[in-house]
């Protein structure tokens, strides 16, 4: 059986004759009411210093990278993306508040429908369950993944490539349940508001809007399953909404209440935080910084290569089969091109299963290394709306959207 705390594709220690090579990688070695509590854990996790972030199992989890503990920010080796979906377990954590919810009664649980409609609304679980509903695979990704690559350093969690994960997500659709409230002319956003809070007063709620069209488009869910399972707690048990395509700031976790606004939401939330550029990049200049920010919304075209990883022996003159992930805002993916050399080269790769357009798509490319030591694999996809990979990397203030053709390096030998 694999050790809970190595994820799949994982390795032990490097061989003596890759040392030099990992050294220049910087690898260091690599329903109901739930118990035990988050509380419990969070109390038992060691103190994770600044830039070395350790391993650690919270409730329902296998061991992830803990960025920080309180609140918990988990991040999901990037092994775990060998398979279509990313399993409940080894799903990743984003929390931007300290008091999270510990515990959850699904008997007592509600959700308030309110604001600018006629029949606001009490529902439970149960009412939920009882609408039609709807399943859609889609990739959940923080808006600050890979942050930690950006240069200059920006402030902010400092994710490597794996703040983010694939599902299936089923539940009903949001406007379903508007529609069922009656909106009244006038409506111009929806508001949205979860269990998590700030251990101080003054800590700033976490609420999110999402424009009307948005909240009504027929993708956007209210859900309570992941992957045919109750959501893990971390990841918003029982109720989360979902919205295919865009950043996950907007997944609100835990929700309970639901708020139509004849006037757009102004908070700390939505401005001055997760606003990017206005340009069509997102990108601006640590000497320029740009003046005109909007929300963050749609993912940009991304793929990363999962196999090989740099922790992994390569054979020489031995076949291989380089795996990766691609994904985009919605468009779809319709092509991935693999380089072995750098860049010099690129050959199509084979494409997985279509789960969907707003889902990870794997990608296969047959490769047999003919020279040894330090190898250098890259993949670049292409949207069906012909948006390509940038080969630079954008830069902006707050470490978002960053989706640059990557260069994994590997030792052949």
């Amino acid at each position: 059986m694999r050790s809970p705390s190595v994820p799949p594709g994982g390795s032990g220690q490097p061989q003596p004759d890759r040392r030099d090579f990992l050294r220049l990688l910087g690898v260091s070695g690599i329903g109901a009411l739930l118990a035990p509590t988050l509380a419990r854990a969070q109390a038992a996790a060691p103190a994770v210093p600044v830039g070395a972030p350790e391993f650690y199992s919270f409730p329902e989890k296998v061991s992830l990278k803990m960025l920080t503990d309180q609140p918990a920010q988990l991040e999901t080796p990037i092994g775990w993306f060998r398979t279509d979906f990313t399993p409940n377990e080894a799903f990743y954590v984003r929390s931007h508040l300290a008091n999270l919810p510990t515990r959850a009664d699904t008997a007592a649980w509600r959700l308030n429908v309110g604001g600018h409609v006629d029949k606001p609304a009490t529902l439970s679980l149960d009412d939920l369950r009882k609408m039609p509903a709807v399943e859609i695979a889609a990739v959940n990704q923080c808006s600050g993944n890979s942050r930690s690559f950006f240069k200059p350093a920006v402030p902010g969690v400092q994710w490597g490539n794996g703040a983010m994960g694939n599902a299936k997500w089923k539940g009903v659709r949001l406007r379903d349940v508007l529609q069922a409230a009656g909106m009244k002319a006038g409506a111009v956003e929806v508001q949205f508001d979860g269990q998590d809070a700030g251990v101080i007063p003054a800590t700033p709620d976490y609420q999110k809007a999402i424009p009307l069209p948005r909240a009504m488009h027929e993708d956007t869910l209210l859900a309570y399953e992941m992957n045919g399972a109750p959501l893990p707690l971390l990841n918003g048990f029982p109720l989360r909404l979902i919205v295919p395509g865009w950043y996950a700031t907007y997944w609100m976790k835990w929700v309970t209440d639901i708020k139509v606004n004849a006037e757009p939401l102004a908070n700390f939330w939505m401005k001055p935080a997760y606003r990017i550029p206005s340009t069509p990049d997102a990108n601006e200049s640590p000497a320029d910084l740009a003046k005109d920010t909007v929300p963050i919304h749609r993912m940009n075209v991304r793929s990363l290569i999962v196999a090989p990883t740099p922790e992994q022996d390569v054979p020489i003159n031995q076949p291989f089969e380089i795996s990766g992930i691609a994904f985009d805002g919605g468009d779809g993916i319709a092509k991935v091109e693999v380089s072995t050399d750098g860049g010099a080269t690129w050959a199509e790769a084979k494409l997985g299963p279509d789960h969907g357009k707003y889902s990870f798509r794997r990608f296969l490319h047959d490769w047999k290394p003919a020279k040894g030591g330090v190898n250098k694999l890259m993949s670049r996809a292409t949207t069906k709306t012909g948006a390509v990979q940038p080969a630079a990397p954008i830069w902006n203030r707050s470490g978002y959207m960053r989706n640059v053709v990557e260069t994994t390096l590997v030792f052949v030998s």
